[in-house]
């Protein structure tokens, strides 16, 4: 046998052992080779069945990870620790996110939050000396109208095994960094920026860098003594705080008084979507657009679909819902395991065929039909319909 066929099949051999755990990580390495072989050799059971037994974070089939802290940052704000389980990848660019699943009563949750820690962030021991494990973390603002966010804050306990979703997002901060950066936060709008702040800081590249981030008042502040403590460590980085219960939302004619040259600035913004319109109006009317990065959390409605009954065929689940509930909301509140990523509409993770019926986009009311692909985050039910997940 020629040494071409010989490396053919060794590869061939390497990726049947590793195709169990394949879409778990990418640079599993020797560790995939053996999940693998033991996924294949445990066929028709599950190597889960297994592997749990062993460590709850051991899965060849998912991503996974436990939580090992809940820190009070506000009344209504906390910043979860996590550990992840085998296969997550800890070199993520700041400004990511990721998504979590939390099963409560029953069902599995699921939602997008922000990294606010830097990539390959190690837990320390006492004396600052580093320690093997790495961690990752969000903060999670509690919202009036949000089940799971306020779980999260008040109600999740240390220890809890959650499921994750791999980080993306196209909202991050390059390295090196810019020379002259501004930062434009409100609200739990400044969480993936707290991943940027605390990469720099952590690689010591902290270039010129104006914060200014809005809240209600000072005790709404999130990482409130953390910037402050960066803001006298770095002569470099300067952050302003904008109270709007005192003064209203902040006026952007302001910006000429804190950071005189933001118009020669990279900015990365976040916040509310009427801010972030705001922003985005005021930067290109300076015409300079193209030095605007955003980011947006919630999803800007125009529209809602009659509602229905959406069923699940492969799942064989259905849902009854409204017309202003997500076909993603529908299929996780139906126990559907559904494909998502940023849940706004936006990097396109959640599309699925729709087999039968119609939808509406909840951004404009386009509506889509049998055979369409469509984006389950952003569209409803308009009527009964099927949906090929």
């Amino acid at each position: 046998m020629s040494s071409k066929r010989v490396a053919r099949s060794v590869r061939g051999v390497r990726q049947w052992l590793e195709a169990p755990a394949a879409e778990v990580a990418e640079r599993g390495g020797r560790l995939n080779v053996l999940r693998g072989a033991v996924a294949r050799v445990t066929t028709p059971l599950l190597p889960d069945d297994y592997l749990h037994l062993a460590n709850p974070l051991w899965s060849a089939r998912e991503l996974r990870g436990r939580i090992v802290q809940v820190r009070a940052e506000t009344v209504d704000s906390a910043t979860l620790v996590i550990r992840p389980g085998w296969g997550f990848d800890f070199k993520f660019e700041p400004g990511q996110y990721i998504g979590i699943g939390i099963l409560v009563d029953g069902r599995w949750h699921w939602r997008s939050y922000s990294l606010t820690c830097p990539p390959n962030w190690q837990e320390s021991k006492p004396g600052g000396k580093s320690h093997s494990k790495r961690l990752i973390s969000i903060a999670v603002k509690a919202m009036p109208e949000g089940f799971l966010s306020s779980h999260l804050v008040s109600g999740v306990p240390v220890g809890t095994i959650v499921r994750l979703a791999a980080p993306q997002g196209g909202f991050v901060l390059p390295y090196p960094p810019p020379e002259r950066v501004l930062f434009l936060t409100a609200g739990s709008g400044i969480t993936p920026v707290m991943s940027m702040l605390r990469s720099m800081a952590r690689r010591e590249v902290m270039t010129d860098v104006r914060h200014i981030h809005s809240a209600r008042t000072e005790a709404d502040v999130m990482f409130g003594a953390e910037l402050s403590a960066m803001h006298e460590r770095y002569p470099n980085f300067a952050v302003h705080r904008h109270l709007t219960g005192e003064s209203g939302k902040f006026p952007l004619a302001a910006l000429d008084e804190v950071a005189a040259d933001w118009r020669e600035r990279q900015t990365w913004a976040c916040g509310p979507a009427a801010m972030l319109d705001d922003i985005e109006q005021h930067w290109r009317a300076a015409g300079v657009a193209d030095r605007l990065h955003v980011e947006r959390f919630e999803i800007e409605r125009s529209a809602v679909g009659a509602g229905g009954t959406v069923s699940f065929a492969k799942s064989e689940r259905t849902a009854m819902v409204d017309g202003a509930t997500s076909l993603l909301e529908a299929g996780e509140s139906a126990g559907v395991r559904m494909p998502f990523g940023c849940r706004m509409g936006i990097c396109q993770t959640c599309v699925v065929t729709l087999s039968s019926g119609y939808a509406t986009d909840l951004r404009n009311g386009e509506e889509r039909r049998e055979g369409d692909k469509v984006q389950t985050c952003i569209s409803a039910a308009a009527g009964d319909c099927t949906l090929d997940v």
